[in-house]
C-alpha cells in the first residue's frame, strides 16, 4: 500500500514538473523545489553522466576531477545501467551532441 501511494505521488510530482516545463516555468519550479546545493548535485550528476557515456575518462579520474566521492560516480553508474536502451540512445544525442 505504501509502495502504490509513493508511486502514485510519484507520478504527480513528475506531472506538476512536465507542467511547468509546457508553461515556461522549467527554472522557477527547480528554484521553488531544490536548495542551491540540491541544483549542484543535480548538476554534477549529469556531469557523471555525461562523462560516463562520453568514456573519455575512468571513473576514478572522473571522481579526482569533479571533487566527488567515488560513490557518487558508482551511483550514476549503476543508474546508466538500469536505463532502458531507449532513454539511453535518448541520453546519448541529448548529451553527447
Amino acid at each position: 500500500m505504501v509502495g502504490i501511494m509513493k508511486t502514485q505521488e510519484w507520478k504527480q510530482t513528475v506531472e506538476i514538473l512536465h507542467q511547468a516545463f509546457n508553461d515556461g516555468y522549467s527554472l522557477d519550479i527547480f528554484k521553488l523545489l531544490l536548495t542551491a546545493d540540491e541544483r549542484d548535485a543535480l548538476i554534477t550528476r549529469v556531469k557523471i553522466i555525461h562523462s560516463l557515456l562520453d568514456g573519455s575518462i575512468n571513473q576514478r579520474q572522473l571522481k579526482e576531477q569533479l571533487g566527488i566521492g567515488i560513490a557518487t560516480v558508482t551511483r550514476g553508474s549503476n543508474s546508466l545501467k538500469e536505463a532502458s536502451p531507449e532513454f539511453r540512445q535518448w541520453l546519448e544525442k541529448t548529451l553527447l551532441n
